[in-house]
């Protein structure tokens, strides 16, 4: 390797310089000075220097951050000054009682100014500087000795590895939270669960777990953050003279501060910074878990000195927890307005988040299955805000020998119609979606809307009050009102219970697609009503027809089809159309008489590139001619038309020996019926 040139040691000093600058607005000060494209040409070209010349690398450098593959080895650091825990205020007279103790030792009677930082849900770290550069930093420990974690907080970007500015003592300390944002929490724990490792249950458990990493390329990776909340010194250095003004000095130095941070007069604003950083805390971009009041003059601190292991100058308020501990005990099966059959954990009730929770959600089975929850575990349960509480973590250890697995249940806890998952989705769901209770009001809205049935004026509000009323409860009665039932309703007048009448006698002879969408069976559009309507022409077709006649359907695939046969096998299902034949209901049958489309009941597949038509073009002409035109070719298709470029649908008709038609031959077929 030659020797550095005068030019690249300018250079190295420019780039590290700039990055460094970059850095400070990116990640202190949330103001990017460039685009992340400039700020990774200038990192490459560092890296490149000092990958070309070692010597020029240095500890500080931006380069640096990327982590070592050597195992961090955790040494044992005694706190030249201890980290102390701070006492905590639960309510408000115990602040007001911290406030008053603080004055009298003080002997004033004047409102004392306090800042208010919130605290921060993460690990309290300690961070070493000499000569402005970082060259230890440790966890807080037991407070008079923690861990060496230096390898592993060089790789955090806010955190500065060479202080800035030319005021720097010789040797300081600043110390700080590292903690990971929500949203770095949700990607992290996405990411290790489809590696198919163990996620992490809170954000405060990531940090930490990410700070003690062994190699420190894997802490890189991970979203940390820091908020420095306090500095020493530790030479003859003198430091501003209040809190707030250490701060900002702080921050000039490189590190990111709270910008929720606000200075108070006496109790009454601390209280009132408290409920407003509280209403905040759900919206915040980190967890936060309350508020810490320190007095804000230094000579103040020092005067009021220690108690134990606690200053007497700070006090922290917390808010209500958001996770606490408790008892599974039992498990229930909710069914909503779409048939998604939901397990609730039903709790010992439990105060979290500011109230008492007995209900928590567990999504689905797949849920269930990852998290193991089985009924009598203990588990950490979660609130946040107005959000559903929900079983986080279970606590294994004290399982129970007598704990029962929880089990999805065969039949609708509502109406008793099975409960189909079909393989691929997630969500289980009652079948039974023309009668199920839960499913009611949901299916007679969609029956009624504009592209079902269109029946004019059984809007929402409407829809509700019949079925609160218990005037309607399945789409059958819909056409069992009179006009004389629906006057008796609260302003539903003569003349609105008429046109609703005469509404509703207009949607008793819809054409069958029409019919079958208004149906609500999950999955089944218009486009796919259409294809089912003009495949088999009449319900009943459509009723009996198995899962292979239904998938050979335009844009129905298995999943579809499960739908399809799951919606008529259910009895409730079949007794409720009857009831609509009943009612004089008459869907209007699509008559297809075999041979007056020369391609009726054939499946054609298009693949490949056509130049004189386009894919859309072909498939009409097609549909014209009565085939059906498929995505995928099976022994079934009757031909492939192979364009440009065909690839494996074309192999596979070679496979099977089914008909292939070129461009041309397709062209000449379509100008012999007229479509040309």
């Amino acid at each position: 390797m030659t020797k550095p040139s005068p030019e690249s040691l300018k250079r190295a000093e420019e780039l590290r310089s700039a990055l460094d600058e970059h850095n400070y607005r990116y990640y202190v000060l949330d103001d990017p000075g460039v685009p992340d494209a400039e700020y990774d040409r200038l990192f490459r070209e560092l890296q490149k220097l000092e990958a070309d010349h070692p010597e020029l690398a240095s500890d500080d450098s931006p380069t640096r951050r990327v982590g070592s593959k050597a195992e961090t080895s955790f040494e044992e650091v005694v706190h030249r000054l201890p980290m102390l825990s701070l006492d905590n205020a639960f309510s408000e007279d115990e602040l007001r009682d911290f406030d008053r103790r603080v004055r009298e030792r003080l002997g004033s009677d004047n409102d004392v100014e306090y800042v208010c930082e919130p605290k921060l849900d993460g690990l309290a770290v300690s961070l070493h500087y000499e000569q402005g550069s970082l060259i230890r930093a440790a966890t807080r420990g037991d407070g008079y000795a923690g861990e060496d974690i230096t390898a592993n907080i060089r790789t955090i970007p806010s955190v500065p590895l060479r202080l800035r500015g030319n005021s720097v003592p010789e040797l300081v300390e600043v110390r700080g939270e590292v903690y990971m944002p929500k949203v770095g929490f949700e990607a992290l724990n996405s990411r290790l669960e489809n590696q198919g490792e163990k996620a992490f249950v809170n954000p405060r458990n990531a940090a930490a777990g990410s700070l003690r990493q062994k190699k420190s390329t894997v802490t890189a990776k991970r979203p940390l953050e820091m908020c420095a909340y306090s500095v020493a010194v530790t030479d003859e250095s003198q430091l501003p003279d209040t809190q707030w003004a250490c701060l900002q000095q702080v921050q000039r130095w490189g590190f990111r501060i709270n910008p929720e941070m606000r200075k108070a007069q006496g109790a009454s604003e601390c209280l009132l910074a408290y409920e407003e950083l509280m209403q905040k805390r759900d919206a915040l971009p980190y967890g936060i878990d309350g508020i810490v009041f320190k007095v804000n003059r230094l000579d103040y601190q020092k005067a009021l000195g220690f108690v134990s292991r606690a200053p007497r100058w700070a006090i922290a308020q917390k808010f209500p927890a958001q996770e606490e501990l408790t008892v599974i005990e039992d498990v229930e099966f909710q069914v909503g307005r779409t048939g998604a059959v939901t397990p609730v954990a039903r709790l010992k009730p439990v105060f979290v988040g500011g109230v008492t929770v007995s209900n928590a959600t567990l999504h689905n089975m797949d849920e269930i299955r990852r998290l193991d929850v089985r009924i009598g575990d203990t588990v950490f349960v979660r609130r946040a805000g107005d959000v559903i509480p929900k079983v986080v973590k279970v606590v294994t250890e004290k399982r129970p020998a007598n704990a029962k697995v929880v089990e999805l249940p065969k039949q609708c806890p509502v109406c008793d119609s099975d409960v189909v998952q079909i393989e691929g989705e997630a969500v289980a769901r009652c079948s039974g979606g023309l009668f199920c209770p839960a499913q009611r009001k949901e299916a007679i809205r969609h029956y009624a809307s504009r592209k079902a049935l269109d029946i004019e004026g059984l809007g929402d509000k409407w829809i509700d009050i019949l079925v609160d009323q218990g005037m309607v409860k399945t789409v059958a009665d819909i056409y069992l009102l009179t006009a004389r039932n629906l006057t008796r309703l609260d302003r539903m007048g003569e003349k609105s219970a008429s046109n609703l009448v005469a509404a509703i006698d207009r949607s008793r002879e819809p054409v069958l697609w029409r019919f079958l969408y208004a149906l609500g069976i999950r999955e089944v559009g218009e486009a796919t009503a259409k294809s089912l309507a003009s495949h088999f022409g009449s319900l009943e077709e459509v009723a009996k027809a198995d899962e292979e006649s239904l998938i050979a359907v335009q844009d129905v695939g298995p999943i579809v089809a499960g739908h399809i046969r799951s919606f008529f096998e259910q009895p409730h299902n079949r007794e409720t159309l009857d009831a609509l034949r009943d009612a004089g209901v008459k869907w209007q049958e699509e008559v297809i008489t075999a041979g007056a489309k020369p391609l009726h009941g054939q499946t054609w597949v298009l693949t490949g590139t056509l130049s004189e038509l386009t894919r859309d073009e072909a498939r009409e002409k097609l549909e014209a001619l009565g085939a059906k035109v498929a995505g995928s070719v099976s022994k079934k298709t009757a031909c492939v038309v192979a364009g440009e470029a065909a690839g494996s649908k074309l192999a596979k008709a070679e496979q099977l020996g089914v008909e292939i038609l070129n461009e041309q031959g397709l062209l000449e077929m379509l100008k012999e019926h007229e479509l040309l």
